[in-house]
């Protein structure tokens, strides 16, 4: 199963959708099973656009006022046996996932956890849990608009692959955002983008946002 992530988008803005950036978002989009918007969304058009692609859950984020059927403070699904919580904040990043977990999802345990609201891509593998923040497909690192990053879980039951994914490059304003990906395989680190030993965390200087 292929689920797309997406957050902060904030539309309309100077653009009223995505595809205004160009082609990228929406071909990317049209690859998954599943798309999960981790809030700051502003409209519900921007839901809709991207229902065209695949069903859409999403959380509330703090500049999110209105009310849709799609939309909840928190989400919480079961794919291909993975727990997959999403909230809009996941922090402190310091918390251990337990402790994130107890703050954002009553205590429940979750194998993944996904966020949005800093505009910064993250992903790390920490306690056996994946903590993802896709940033932001057309606002990456709270510059102006340009294309940024999404985010992509393969799922498979036992087999795990996450990635953050860069969707290009806007005319005269270069892309922010890094490519990553992580790998998990019954519950252990297999692959990372971030150390040769696939064993290792990945480095706290790469996390930062």
């Amino acid at each position: 199963m292929r689920v797309g992530l997406i957050a902060d988008t904030h539309l309309p803005s100077l653009i009223r959708h995505l595809d205004e950036l160009g082609p990228e978002p929406a071909e990317f989009l049209a690859t998954v099973d599943l798309i999960l918007h981790a809030g700051d969304i502003s409209t519900r058009t921007v839901l809709d656009w991207c229902e065209q692609f695949a069903p859409v859950l999403a959380v509330r984020g703090n500049h999110d006022v209105f009310d849709d059927p799609r939309l909840a403070e928190r989400q919480v699904v079961e794919l291909e046996g993975w727990r997959v919580g999403m909230t809009h904040d996941l922090r402190p990043r310091t918390a251990s996932p337990a402790e994130l977990s107890a703050m954002h999802f009553e205590g429940e345990e979750l194998d993944v956890m996904i966020a949005g609201d800093t505009h910064v891509e993250w992903l790390e593998y920490r306690e056996g849990v994946l903590l993802v923040n896709s940033g932001s497909p057309n606002l990456p690192h709270n510059k102006e608009t340009r294309l940024g990053t999404v985010g992509l879980l393969e799922l498979e039951p036992g087999r795990l692959h996450a990635e953050i994914v860069t969707l290009g490059e806007t005319d005269g304003r270069p892309n922010p955002g890094t490519p990553q990906h992580i790998e998990v395989a019954e519950g252990k680190l297999v692959g990372s983008s971030y150390d040769r030993d696939a064993s290792a965390e990945p480095p706290r200087a790469a996390l930062r946002g």
